[in-house]
């Protein structure tokens, strides 16, 4: 009796310990989440992630909070990504961008493939060709015949070394036999600023920075590196159409977590934020930008980092791009 009685307890206390478990195990999110940019602020990443975790953060019933810790090509912010508690609570925004840094940073502090979990791609993005509207040329041809004319002299900006805008130049400069000056600035937003101050003459950017510039007339785009025509811009043509089948370039924007992340929180955001992509002004709004919605899911993207990061290596190696 004794013994039956102990196991009864037991049991009891077993069934309290448990339902005390369920009460206090909140579902997630319980509480705010931090997404942490590696760029400055007003930069393309920046204002996708604040765009995204907004809706993102009414979807799901708590704050996103916006960090942005610039530097490094993106290692810095990753890094903290990275080392954060893999709890769901602290994600990154990724972009081919980064996937540059461990063919140019010897010592990375950590490993995209094996420290970062993909969770989605939100977009694909497009770069298009932009010249300061005082150039007077109107046309990739006649682009390329002042270039040619005048080797070494024509500038373009970007947002830092290794950054699309630099790689994608670098496919212009070899598809077209040209010779360009690349001028790096410190993100995009100084990039933009100094194509419109003239201080270079041309900047492969796309239309979330450079839409209100091409409408008032200071800048001028001439093409897009896009695969295909943008529904937004149909009146730019693309330079796989202008003869230069090498010259396509797609970016992206993608969120990670910590290593370690619960399977079921991955799922979650994804689901989440293919849904929030999938709305039909948050489409428009995207398509005003040269980007299309992506929703690539946890497997998918995972190979997409994968493939990237080879391409990226091969890009910078044949375009000779060191961290200066």
């Amino acid at each position: 009796m004794r013994l039956a009685a102990t196991l009864v307890i037991e049991a009891l206390c077993c069934c309290v310990a448990m339902a005390a478990y369920d009460v206090c195990a909140a579902p997630y999110p319980d509480r705010p989440i931090k997404l942490i940019v590696p760029t400055t602020a007003g930069s393309v990443p920046d204002v996708l992630a604040r765009l995204v975790g907004e809706r993102l953060a009414a979807s799901m019933g708590q704050p996103i909070v916006v960090e942005n810790r610039p530097g490094a090509i993106g290692t810095i912010g990753l890094n903290a990504v990275a080392k954060a508690p893999p709890d769901g609570y602290t994600l990154g925004i990724i972009t081919t961008t980064f996937l540059t840094a461990p063919s140019l940073i010897a010592q990375m502090p950590y490993d995209t493939e094996s420290d970062l979990s993909p969770v989605a791609v939100v977009n694909w993005g497009y770069q298009n060709l932009n010249i300061r509207a005082t150039l007077p040329v109107y046309s990739v041809s006649e682009l390329v015949s002042e270039a040619k004319a005048r080797p070494g002299v024509l500038k373009y900006s970007s947002a830092g070394n290794a950054t699309p805008g630099h790689l994608g130049m670098k496919l212009v400069e070899r598809q077209m036999g040209v010779e360009l000056v690349h001028v790096p600035y410190k993100g995009g937003p100084a990039s933009t600023t100094a194509l419109l101050r003239g201080e270079v003459d041309i900047s492969l950017a796309g239309m979330v920075t450079m839409a209100p510039h091409v409408k008032s007339g200071t800048v001028r785009a001439l093409a897009t590196f896009a695969p295909h025509r943008l529904a937004a811009n149909p009146e730019l043509p693309t330079m796989v159409e202008l003869g230069y089948p090498e010259v396509e370039f797609t970016d992206w924007q993608g969120v990670v977590a910590p290593a370690g992340t619960p399977p079921d929180v991955i799922e979650r955001l994804s689901k989440e934020l293919a849904k929030v992509v999938a709305q039909p002004d948050m489409k428009e709004r995207l398509g005003q930008w040269s980007m299309e919605p992506a929703g690539l899911g946890p497997s998918e993207f995972r190979q997409l980092i994968h493939s990237e990061l080879q391409r990226s290596s091969r890009l910078v190696r044949e375009a000779h791009i060191t961290v200066e």
